[in-house]
């Protein structure tokens, strides 16, 4: 009997959790003949609901679910962990500036590393969900010393995801069509998904299109503000969408789905493309084997994709030193 894979998720009674740990326990995060484990995490305060979600999952009769745990300790939830979903995260409010969120789930996130780094296996895979989430993922791994900062990521695959699905529309194609669309820099506004170098049906995207005007406009725009869209529609934020982007990160990630496809990780930089080394930023990865990645070496980057990831990368250093007391 294979022993379980312990998957810890926190913020596990928020929204997205909601939309995701149901499909983790139906294998959708690491295959259908993978057995795991849940931790769920979460402020005291949420406790309860954990458990009532717990009820659920039970009820849900999974094989493949061989064991849950509910905690508020960070120490207990990420105990000899394998893989972690950090999904909790303070929402930014009315009048929020971006630099008071970032300082204050910071804090939160030089916790959850640290307790990470303590008590989770020394090969843990991170993935930070709760935004921003580029520079969440920064200080979660900047303290680490037992466990390996590359595998500390942020999720820019619903980015991806969502321009892939633009493109689609757009052409009249399929999803499943659309090819090496990659997506560089923080999650937020000024991302850049490049469709330079994507394909639909095996044609380079901007020829298929054939709409400069549009991809520079209406795309770019409604990828990069497709959460506020999505706020003022619903009245929430990403939920469903985010959970499922997250399965697909780690499945990806875990299994080489979609090997020798783009996929977007932010990881942590390391100098490719002039992004300043350490930061947590999205390239084009490519997936080499299980749980291994690589930044895509070799992409020529016309001036308007250049001056784009500089832009972005450029987001992410003034981040970096907001929280640079934040950093170990």
């Amino acid at each position: 009997m294979t022993s379980p894979v312990k998957v810890a998720v926190t913020g596990a009674a928020g929204q997205i959790c909601y939309s995701l740990l149901f499909r983790i326990a139906a294998g959708d995060l690491l295959g259908k003949d993978v057995p795991v484990e849940i931790h769920l995490v979460d402020l005291p305060v949420a406790l309860d609901a954990c458990r009532g979600v717990v009820m659920e999952l039970e009820d849900g009769a999974f094989p493949l679910l061989k064991g849950t745990v509910v905690t508020s300790d960070y120490d207990e939830g990420f105990g000899d962990i394998d893989v972690a979903l950090l999904v909790g995260a303070k929402p930014r409010g009315p009048g929020m500036e971006r630099a008071d969120l970032l300082k204050d789930n910071g804090r939160i996130f030089v916790g959850q590393g640290a307790a990470i780094d303590r008590s989770a296996k020394k090969d843990v895979k991170v993935l930070v969900v709760g935004n921003p989430c580029n520079t969440n993922a920064l200080i979660a791994a900047s303290g680490a010393t037992r466990t390996d900062r590359k595998n500390y990521t942020a999720m820019t695959r619903l980015d991806q995801n969502r321009a892939m699905a633009q493109l689609a529309a757009r052409s009249g194609a399929s999803v499943g069509d659309v090819r090496n669309l990659a997506v560089w820099g923080n999650h937020s506004p000024t991302m850049f998904p490049d469709w330079f170098g994507a394909t639909i049906n095996g044609r380079p995207a901007a020829d298929v299109i054939g709409d400069d005007a549009w991809l520079q406009g209406d795309f770019l725009t409604t990828v990069q503000k497709r959460g506020g869209a999505i706020i003022k529609a619903r009245g929430k934020s990403s939920a469903a969408s985010a959970g499922n982007a997250a399965l697909d990160h780690i499945y990806s990630w875990a299994t080489g789905h979609m090997t020798g496809d783009f996929v977007s990780m932010a990881v942590p930089s390391d100098g490719s493309y002039g992004v300043p080394e350490g930061l947590v930023c999205s390239f084009p990865c490519r997936i080499t084997g299980p749980w291994q990645y690589e930044i895509v070496q070799g992409i020529e980057l016309n001036d308007y994709a250049k001056a784009a990831v500089k832009r972005t990368a450029d987001e992410l250093a003034a981040e970096r030193e907001a929280v640079s007391e934040m950093l170990s």
